[in-house]
């Protein structure tokens, strides 16, 4: 058995489980696998992943464990892979081992655009919102939705760097809590809005949180009792990968500066 590290941008994809007729990123992790022999049918023997990212979240730590060749090395793996999913590091595991239930931690962080926040009122949302809760009015699911929510908050330049770490978290949990976040740094609630999300009674129609934008959201840590191993070559890789991808917005956001200045 053995565990994988995979990066992704998510943007490309319609998140990381598979669906029909539409691309998802473990349907190219499953083409390049089938492309390499490593095995045949629907899925690699004993798969699991540590979880499901939305539609448009991106990943540096999603984690795929599998029944592997021994010759499976990320770069390997990375030789059928579409340049905007890296495999980056590979642990060995026990032939128990299950990507899903032996998460110890998992981590989103999501990058908030706040330049003019006032980050006393953002810190003191993540508070709120972090402990033991019943998180049911920040998730479409019905159960599993009471969890132990940890939080932190970062300035990095023009954006806030809003962290959420659970041994699990229902669907939509960090994007809706991004999304009341979001409404405190702009003024637009208070912190009795998320109070009220916490509590028993069920948020229904127009008071009902919407889901923040996924594209500013990563999947950046999941923890294991396991000792990954970094592929010189593969991280090297991944990290260009990324820097390309960084090149471009900031290109694409100095053309639009450029054209906010231009129209007087």
């Amino acid at each position: 058995m053995r565990a994988y590290r995979i990066a992704y941008d998510g943007q490309p994809y319609h998140g990381f489980q598979r669906q029909p007729d539409v691309s998802t990123v473990e349907d190219v992790l499953f083409d390049a696998l089938r492309a390499l022999d490593v095995f045949e049918g629907d899925k690699p023997p004993q798969y699991a992943a540590a979880g499901r990212t939305d539609a448009g979240v991106s990943a540096v730590a999603q984690t795929v464990a599998f029944d592997a060749p021994a010759w499976l090395s990320p770069a390997a793996f990375n030789s059928e892979l579409p340049t905007s999913v890296r495999a980056w590091a590979s642990a060995d595991a026990p032939s128990d081992f299950h990507a899903t239930h032996h998460a110890i931690q998992r981590e989103y962080t999501y990058f908030l655009y706040a330049p003019d926040a006032a980050e006393r009122r953002v810190r003191r949302a993540l508070d709120t919102l972090a402990g033991e809760h019943d998180f049911h009015n920040l998730t479409p699911d019905s159960s599993g939705t009471r969890r132990t929510l940890s939080t932190g908050l970062a300035r990095d330049g023009r954006f806030l760097s809003l962290r959420f770490r659970s041994d699990g978290f229902p669907r939509q949990l960090v994007r809706r809590a991004a999304s009341l976040v979001a409404s405190v740094a702009r003024e637009e609630a208070e912190i009795d809005r998320i109070e009220r999300a916490l509590a028993p009674e069920p948020l229904l129609g127009p008071e009902g949180i919407q889901p923040a934008s996924p594209g500013p959201l990563v999947l950046t840590t999941v923890s294991y009792d396991l000792l990954f191993s970094a592929d010189e070559e593969a991280a090297r890789r991944t990290r260009d990968l990324f820097r390309r991808i960084e090149v471009d917005h900031a290109t694409r956001a100095r053309v639009a500066d450029r054209i906010i200045d231009s129209v007087r």
